[in-house]
């Protein structure tokens, strides 16, 4: 496997975390400290890095209960945060403030992350690659993380309208594309 190979699927799996880090940053009306944004980036890449070598290690004992089983558990996943953000946003109380709890940094970490469990299956053949592999995808899902916080901030700065309800929205659709396998 080509390193060239290697970027393009860390590029493939950081999408889910590119577009819960746009949502995310849409509806935070501050940083609540600078680290926050940070702190979601490093979880989405560790998971994302992470969930391939725990897939690979697994091999093929567990191949057949994620393949069959990883998009329920990230729809369920992102449907109850994106849910749970869609009943917010209807609500009359003006608390929508998108604060930031680590409970849900690292749901949305491992429900963005789920999918890349099965791909480490496909370094099995090739074991000298995998930490080379999982340090690409690893990188890739913190700087796409980055990147989505940032133009999330930006328009969710510029446009008036219930980002909440959008980023509820965004989760969920997430959720029914990995469960129904895009």
């Amino acid at each position: 496997m080509s390193v060239l190979t290697m970027i393009l699927l860390s590029v493939g799996l950081a999408m889910d975390c590119f577009a819960v880090s746009f949502s995310k940053g849409m509806i935070c009306k501050d940083y609540h400290g600078r680290w926050y944004p940070l702190l979601m980036a490093f979880l989405f890449g560790l998971f994302q890095g992470g969930m391939p070598l725990i897939g690979y290690y697994a091999g093929t004992l567990f191949t057949d209960f994620f393949t069959r089983w990883s998009g329920l558990i990230a729809l369920v996943l992102l449907s109850v945060i994106g849910g749970k953000m869609l009943w917010e946003s209807f609500s009359e109380e003006e608390h929508q403030t998108g604060d930031w709890h680590l409970t849900e940094l690292l749901l949305l970490a491992v429900a963005t992350s789920i999918d890349a469990l099965s791909t480490g299956v496909i370094f099995i053949p090739i074991p000298n690659v995998v930490w080379t592999a999982v340090s690409i995808i690893a990188a890739g899902s913190l700087i796409f993380s980055l990147a989505g916080y940032v133009i999330g901030k930006t328009a969710g700065s510029r446009f008036r309208f219930n980002a909440t309800r959008l980023g509820g929205i965004i989760l969920i659709l997430i959720g029914v594309k990995i469960f129904l396998g895009f």
